[in-house]
């Protein structure tokens, strides 16, 4: 398999996670979002989306959307399983990784906010702000969720980690970079944590990748 990403974007950062959750051994590849090779005629053809990651298997067929490429290696590949049994359980993870993936990331990825300076004058600072608030705005509701709940461990969802905690991973990284105040959602903070200590998710930390810049 080769995984197709940019190491700076979430949605690889999540399935890098699984992959080496899983122990799966893939060739990386990187498209530089900011030079804009993600619209390059050869990757057009691969992902019309125009986004990462793409995964290619071995059999040649290409997977995009990193939410689907993350249940894609969960069917495929069950153990360590990143969802739990019980189906209402499962259904938690789900929301609590839609949280990130849906309600969050999309709306202060680099396309977003590429558009509102180029289309709508903002600077730097007023499109840091917009995402700030957005980023805050689904915090506030994934750090009520987790904070009390019984069904919440070291990780967002007991002691080992979910598809919620690799959606939760990668955002917490967005929001140190957009300046959140994270003391703010203590909950959230120490799952980071937990979720940084392990080898699976440090390995696929940003600046550990080998299209990593400063």
């Amino acid at each position: 398999m080769k995984l197709i990403g940019y190491f700076r974007s979430s949605a690889a950062f999540r399935v890098r996670i699984a992959l080496n959750l899983k122990g799966l051994a893939v060739e990386h590849a990187s498209r530089h979002l900011r030079k804009g090779e993600q619209f390059s005629a050869d990757y057009v053809a691969l992902n019309p989306q125009k986004l990462v990651p793409a995964l290619v298997l071995d059999s040649g067929e290409v997977l995009t959307q990193s939410m689907a490429i993350l249940e894609y290696l969960e069917e495929t590949h069950p153990e360590p399983p990143i969802l739990p049994k019980v189906p209402a359980d499962r259904a938690r993870v789900r929301a609590l990784a839609l949280i990130c993936a849906a309600d969050i990331h999309p709306i202060q990825n680099l396309r977003v906010m590429s558009y509102l300076r180029q289309k709508f004058g903002q600077t730097e600072e007023s499109a840091f702000a917009w995402s700030r608030h957005w980023i805050e705005t689904g915090f506030e509701a994934y750090e009520a969720t987790v904070k009390d709940d019984p069904r919440t461990g070291a990780f967002s969802h007991g002691d080992q980690p979910t598809m919620a905690d690799l959606c939760l991973a990668p955002q917490v990284f967005n929001a140190c970079r957009f300046k959140v105040d994270m003391e703010r959602f203590p909950t959230i903070r120490r799952i980071h944590a937990a979720c940084m200590a392990h080898p699976a998710f440090a390995a696929a930390e940003p600046s550990r990748q080998p299209d990593a810049e400063p």
